[in-house]
């Protein structure tokens, strides 16, 4: 079956009655993977975005508020569960082979939104989008919000994580350092044209602001065009008011990357 294909979709309970949910099976690499969509009610020329949770397995799970939340503003949102979770088939890989479900990801968007695909990315989804933004031609934009860009970093950073890390890569940097190579996206950053957004708190101990100016740094040197919001007070999740506010403001952002 071709990737991108939709092989079912079924209606969701919706946290918020202007926005309709439909999670969504798909084919990526010959398996089927699962997905939650949100539109809005009302018709419109809407634009989409890519959302890209972060965690792995049922950590980190797309949350239905959190994308209706982007629905209400007027976007049509695909948000993958990336392969293995959810009943969907394969294995979660972390940046692995699953980059896949990203990238199909908007293929599957692309039927229902205007064709302006934006990517939206948190915590673990951080790599992915990258990854989304180098493997396809057709990316409006990029937001990564707290995102993870290297994995040998994460690994240096998370001793909680080092364990789930071995497993899936088969080693640690020094003895597998390949596997940690091939998932970094940043030495091949130039291969994509979209504009970025960087966005992280300072105070952020689950994924390091040093991720966030390694993709800055990457950026800077391929002279790519890029705007960083940093936040001196806020952790990896910031406190609901901010985030509705920064949330608002990213899709203002994506708006003005449409108009240029």
């Amino acid at each position: 079956m071709e990737n991108g294909t939709i092989e079912s979709k079924k209606i969701y309970p919706s946290p918020n009655p202007h926005v309709r949910l439909s999670e969504i099976v798909y084919w990526s690499d010959g398996l089927k993977v699962k997905g939650l969509l949100a539109e809005p009610k009302k018709q419109g020329n809407y634009s989409g975005i890519l959302y890209l949770r972060g965690g792995i397995q049922s950590i980190g799970m797309v949350r239905p508020a959190r994308i209706a939340q982007f629905a209400s503003q007027g976007f049509i949102i695909f948000a993958p569960y990336y392969r293995g979770n959810r009943g969907g088939e394969g294995r979660d890989e972390f940046a692995g082979a699953d980059r896949w479900d990203a990238v199909y990801g908007v293929d599957v968007l692309k039927q229902f939104c205007n064709g302006s695909i934006h990517v939206l990315a948190f915590s673990r989804g951080g790599i992915m989008a990258l990854w989304t933004a180098v493997l396809r031609d057709d990316i409006t934009s990029v937001v990564t919000w707290a995102g993870v860009t290297d994995t040998v970093l994460t690994y240096k950073e998370r001793p909680d994580m080092r364990r789930m890390m071995k497993r899936l890569y088969g080693g640690t940097p020094n003895t597998a350092l390949t596997a940690y190579e091939e998932r970094n996206p940043l030495l091949r950053l130039n291969e994509t044209d979209a504009p970025f957004l960087i966005i992280h708190g300072l105070k952020d101990e689950n994924v390091s602001p040093g991720q966030a100016y390694l993709l800055e740094e990457a950026l800077k040197m391929n002279g790519q065009a890029h705007e960083t919001w940093y936040f001196p007070e806020y952790t990896h999740f910031f406190p609901p008011a901010a985030n509705r506010k920064t949330a608002r403001a990213l899709a203002e952002w994506m708006r003005r990357q449409e108009r240029h």
